[in-house]
């Protein structure tokens, strides 16, 4: 049997119905995830940093960033405002 490469193996998973809606479901999340690690890195500030800013644990942030967790709206809120971005939900 040949191995198929990441690519090869995400591809014709995308082709199943459910694979693809689980995906398109969880999206959104990476995405938000990716952009406030992004932003974080390109200002400079550390985990660490920025959960004393924010009042929440590192460990948190961490879980967070990590995509472990399911933050609540409140959450996305103070880390948006931390980094002095604006949080809008439509």
């Amino acid at each position: 049997m040949k191995m198929k490469t990441f690519a090869q193996f995400k591809k014709a998973s995308m082709k199943r119905p459910g694979v693809r809606k689980a995906m398109e479901d969880t999206d959104i999340e990476f995405q938000l995830i990716e952009a406030i690690i992004k932003k974080r890195a390109q200002k400079k500030i550390t985990q660490k940093a920025l959960a004393e800013e924010i009042g929440v644990t590192q460990s948190a942030l961490a879980r967070f960033e990590s995509g472990r967790g399911n933050p609540t709206l409140s959450f996305l809120q103070k880390v948006t405002t931390g980094l002095g971005l604006r949080l809008t939900v439509k």
